[in-house]
């Protein structure tokens, strides 16, 4: 029997749309328990358990998530991504161009580093409302 093993790009594709379908489920499913996830410059989360609640807190602001892929690359497990994600919701959208680094390890996210501007982000969402903007940067620093 030959067996067939998931390359990185697709763990990584499986990952993201998990979350454009709010299927938390899934998204768990595709971290490493030991996973790193950070917000750059933001703290790390560290482990599966606070990676999923900081998604989770992003999703109490935003009902619908959509990723706009414009480039994905990968070698030697690591899938280098540069897209637009757009987070929307009551009261809110937001729009903002992210440069995604995941490093994947038997098939499992082990660490995600997203790189936006967090001032952009910061403006839209004052924009959209001020209590959002407030329970956005709560969010982001209650870890």
């Amino acid at each position: 029997m030959i067996k067939v093993e998931t390359s990185a790009t697709t763990v990584v594709e499986e990952f993201l749309h998990a979350l454009e379908t709010l299927d938390m489920a899934t998204a768990e499913a595709l971290l490493d328990d030991n996973v790193v996830y950070q917000n750059v410059p933001l703290p790390a989360d560290r482990g599966k358990t606070a990676a999923i609640a900081t998604l989770k807190n992003f999703m109490r602001i935003a009902t619908a998530f959509e990723v706009r892929m414009h480039s994905i690359a990968e070698r030697d497990g690591v899938v280098l991504t540069e897209r637009t994600d757009i987070l929307s919701g009551p009261g809110v959208h937001l729009e903002f161009w992210v440069c995604g680094t995941f490093t994947v390890k038997n098939g499992k996210i082990t660490e995600w580093k997203d790189y936006f501007d967090i001032l952009t982000v910061m403006g839209q969402i004052a924009k959209s409302s001020p209590g959002i903007a407030a329970a956005f940067v709560k969010s982001l620093f209650n870890r």
